[in-house]
């Protein structure tokens, strides 16, 4: 004897591979579309910041700001509504995202000055990572990551020397230049310090005096030479982390390692391998 409520619960079943799935054609259909969404959502919110198309378009703006902060309440209702367990969803990060990302424009009706606050729809571009479950089947995310974390150490250390030589440089110019040519503060002289090693210049605070402008030029030069190593820490890290990972990937029905990151079958006997 069948259950009474299988119809129900065929139909949650449904809806849940659509939302939560990509591999029915629905499922897709579905990613795409929240997608576009998403980034039209977001386009609103930007271009309702430039006042000229805030002025001459703005009611226009408004409306398809609410046509889509009613599409993501419908989905986020159907997500609580498809979750296995409604209360985890719900304080996921992905579902606080969801909920939070709507909220301001009900706020807004209620709470004056709530305006303010609209800016955090752009949160919705984090669903893009839920939707196309970048966490899950980037493998180059995912190396890239752990050779942050492998370097974290040398790169911390990189940065603890460049911040002394900032201070060096700051206290010198500080002492060279004095107020009279901008530099009236330490912490002012570190500001000019780290726009010059990073090779921004903005201009506004140029040195002077002649030996002023010789440190000026040794700090470019500096800030030249720094560029390379964080760079060139990472990289030996990454180059590193393949090498290993590609050690990992061994098929599990001849044994053969050494497979490529990408590799979805072994080379040797055509079994396919185990997901990173």
């Amino acid at each position: 004897m069948k259950p009474e409520h299988t119809p129900v619960i065929d139909r949650k079943q449904q809806l849940r591979a659509i939302i939560f799935g990509t591999e029915t054609r629905w499922g897709r259909y579905f990613d795409i579309s929240l997608i576009l969404c998403i980034l039209l959502s977001v386009s609103l919110v930007f271009i309702d910041t430039i006042e000229s198309i805030h002025q001459q378009y703005g009611a226009l703006i408004n409306i398809g700001e609410w046509f889509f902060t009613v599409i993501f309440t419908l989905e986020y209702l159907l997500r609580l509504y498809c979750s296995e367990n409604r209360f985890s969803f719900a304080k996921s990060f992905y579902g606080v995202v969801d909920f939070i990302s709507i909220l301001p424009s009900y706020l807004a009706l209620f709470i004056p000055g709530a305006n303010a606050v609209l800016a955090i729809r752009v949160l919705r571009l984090f669903r893009i990572f839920r939707v196309l479950k970048l966490l899950r089947y980037l493998a180059e995310g995912n190396l890239l990551l752990k050779a942050m974390m492998q370097s974290s150490r040398k790169v911390f250390l990189f940065f603890f020397s460049v911040s002394l030589i900032i201070m060096v440089l700051s206290v010198v110019m500080y002492v060279i230049e004095g107020p009279n040519n901008g530099f009236t503060s330490i912490p002012k002289s570190m500001y000019w310090t780290v726009v010059t090693i990073t090779t921004v210049g903005y201009g506004d605070i140029t040195p002077q005096t002649p030996l002023g402008q010789g440190i000026a030029a040794l700090t470019m030069l500096i800030g030249y030479s720094i560029i390379a190593i964080p760079t060139g820490i990472l990289t030996a890290e990454i180059s590193h982390e393949m090498v290993r990972t590609r050690d990992l990937r061994k098929c599990s029905n001849c044994g053969k390692n050494g497979h490529d990151n990408d590799a979805k079958f072994c080379t040797q006997c055509g079994s396919e391998l185990e997901a990173l």
